[in-house]
C-alpha cells in the first residue's frame, strides 16, 4: 500500500528533482487527511520535499485534534493542550503523485505514521491500509468505487457568508435528471471537470445531472485498493477548487435544504482474489451471487449500523437518512434494489457488485471505505447467511426488523453504537474507534450550542 522512494537509490531521487526543475516547478504540494476527510497540506521547496522522502517528516497534530472549524476537541486523549502539540510523523506515497498543470508543480499524499514507523492508530489512510492487510490474509483484494451527488452554486465562499447561507442561487434552475439541455448548456464546466479529474488521475466514468436544481453526480472509476479513496478524496477537494475558481461553489454536504433529496456519497466494491478474478461472481447461483458475495451481505446488515458514525459522520447527515428520501433507514438488502442499504448488482463476471447506498457524500472517503469493508469481512470471517432478499420498497420491512438492524436516527445514537461495537474495535482499533467517538459527540455539542433558524420561527413571537 506504502510505496515509497527507495532511500537507497540516491539516483532515482536526483533523477525525480532533475525532472521537476526541467519541468520549471519550484515547489511541491503535499496533503494530508484529516478525520473529517479535509485535506491538510501546505507547499515544500524542492529541498524540502527531497528530505522528505529520503527521511520522513512532521505535521502539528493538532490537525488530528480539530474539527472542520479548526476548534479543538475537548476530550481527545492523543492530542490536546495536554500533549502540547508535538509533530506527527508522516511519510509521503510516491504512488499518489499528481500533476497539477495550472500550477506547475506535483501534488503528493501522505499519510500518518507512528514512532516506530507501524501503521498510525487515528490516520484515516492507514486504518483502511491496515483492512487490506486483513484482506490479503485471506487471500482477498479490494476492487471499488465511489460516486458522489453535489449541489453547485453561483456563488463565492464571500458571497454565502455574506448571505448566511440563505437564497443562494444554484448553477442552474428546476428540476432537470440525466438532462441533455443542461449537459450541453454547460457543456464548458462538464467537460472541464472531466478533463480536470483525467489530468489527476481520477477519472470519471459518468457526470450527470441529477434532479434538482443545479445537482450533478459522478461515477468515479473504479481502482483497486486505497487508490478509490484516494481519488474520491481528491476529487471532493479539486472540485471545490474547480468551481471556486469560475466563482461559482461545490457542495457536499448530506443535505443543503430539506426541499430536496440529499447527496450520497454511494459505494461500489468487489473482492478479487490474486489472478484478479470476481469472487462475488457465481454464474450457477441465485443472481449470479457466489457464497463470498452472501457472506459479505450478511456482514454488511449485521455490523454496518454499528459503523453508521463513520458512513455518515456530521448532524447534518440524519436529515438525509429518512424514510422516503432515496436513503436508507435500515439494514436491508435487496437483488437490483435501490430502496435497500446494500444492493446487489448482479451480471458478468466483470460487473457483479455489491453498492453500499448508506454513506453520504459529506464522509471521509477513507473512513467510508474502511467502514463497509470492516463490515462485510465480518461476514466472511464468520460465514454469515443474509436473510431473503427484500422485494418492493424496503422501507415496508422496517417494522420487523430487530432494533440492531434500525439505523440510529441521530449523530450521537450512531457515535453509541460506534462507542459500544467490540467488532469496530477489533477492526479499527480501541484508539480510533475512542478518538473518533469523541470527535462526534463534539461534533453534536457544537449544534447543541447554537440556536437554528427552525428554533427562532417556531418560537420567537408564540411562545
Amino acid at each position: 500500500m506504502n510505496e515509497t522512494v527507495d532511500s537507497a537509490s540516491p539516483r532515482r531521487l536526483r533523477e525525480k528533482i532533475a525532472d521537476y526543475r526541467e519541468r520549471g516547478a519550484t515547489r511541491v504540494k503535499l496533503g494530508l487527511t484529516d478525520v473529517d476527510g479535509v485535506i491538510r497540506g501546505k507547499y515544500v521547496s524542492l529541498e524540502k520535499f527531497a528530505s522528505l522522502l529520503e527521511k520522513g517528516g512532521g505535521f502539528c497534530d493538532c490537525v488530528l485534534g480539530w474539527d472542520v472549524d479548526d476548534q479543538l476537541y475537548d476530550r481527545a486523549e492523543f492530542t490536546g493542550w495536554h500533549t502540547g502539540f508535538p509533530d506527527a510523523r508522516f511519510r509521503l506515497v510516491v504512488a499518489t503523485e499528481r500533476w497539477l498543470a495550472d500550477e506547475n508543480c506535483p501534488l503528493f499524499l501522505g499519510e500518518f505514521v507512528a514512532d516506530d514507523d507501524g501503521p498510525h492508530p487515528l490516520c484515516p489512510r492507514t486504518r483502511l491500509g491496515a483492512l487490506l492487510e486483513r484482506l490479503a490474509g485471506h487471500g482477498l483484494r479490494l476492487y471499488s468505487g465511489f460516486e458522489y451527488e453535489f449541489f453547485v452554486f453561483r456563488e463565492t465562499p464571500h458571497s454565502v457568508r455574506d448571505k448566511g447561507y440563505r437564497g443562494l442561487q444554484p448553477l442552474t434552475p428546476g428540476n432537470f435528471g440525466y438532462s441533455v439541455l443542461r449537459l450541453s448548456s454547460e457543456s464548458e464546466r462538464f467537460g472541464g471537470l472531466m478533463d480536470l479529474m483525467a489530468a489527476l488521475r481520477c477519472d470519471v466514468e459518468g457526470l450527470h445531472c441529477e434532479t434538482g436544481p443545479g445537482v450533478w453526480e459522478v461515477a468515479l472509476t473504479p481502482a483497486e485498493g486505497v487508490e478509490a479513496a484516494d481519488r474520491a478524496n481528491l476529487f471532493k477537494t479539486f472540485c471545490k477548487v474547480f468551481f471556486q475558481k469560475q466563482e461559482c461553489m461545490a457542495t457536499f454536504m448530506a443535505k443543503w435544504s430539506m426541499r430536496y433529496p440529499g447527496q450520497s456519497g454511494h459505494y461500489h466494491f468487489s473482492l478479487l482474489d490474486a489472478s484478479g478474478a470476481n469472487l462475488f461472481h457465481d454464474p450457477a447461483a441465485d443472481a449470479g451471487m457466489s457464497r463470498m458475495q452472501r457472506w459479505a451481505v450478511a456482514g454488511l446488515l449485521r455490523y454496518l449500523p454499528e459503523y453508521l458514525a463513520l458512513v455518515a459522520p456530521t448532524v447534518n447527515s440524519y436529515t438525509r437518512l429518512v424514510k422516503g428520501a432515496w436513503a436508507p433507514t435500515a439494514a436491508t438488502w435487496g437483488v437490483e434494489n435501490r430502496t435497500a442499504a446494500v444492493r446487489v448488482i448482479p451480471g458478468s463476471a466483470s460487473r457483479q457488485h455489491i453498492e453500499a447506498r448508506v454513506p453520504g457524500a459529506d464522509a471521509n472517503p477513507y473512513l467510508a471505505a474502511a467502514a463497509v469493508v470492516a463490515a462485510a469481512l465480518g461476514g466472511i470471517e464468520e460465514r454469515l447467511e443474509p436473510p431473503a432478499p427484500v422485494a418492493g420498497n424496503a422501507y415496508d420491512y422496517e417494522a420487523s426488523l430487530p432494533a440492531a438492524a434500525r439505523f440510529p436516527a441521530t449523530l450521537d445514537g450512531a457515535a453509541d453504537r460506534l462507542e459500544g461495537s467490540s467488532h469496530a474495535r477489533g477492526m479499527l482499533g480501541d484508539a480510533f474507534v475512542e478518538h473518533f467517538v469523541t470527535s462526534r459527540r463534539f461534533e453534536t455539542e457544537q449544534y447543541a450550542r447554537h440556536v437554528n433558524d427552525w428554533q427562532l420561527e417556531r418560537y420567537f413571537e408564540i411562545i
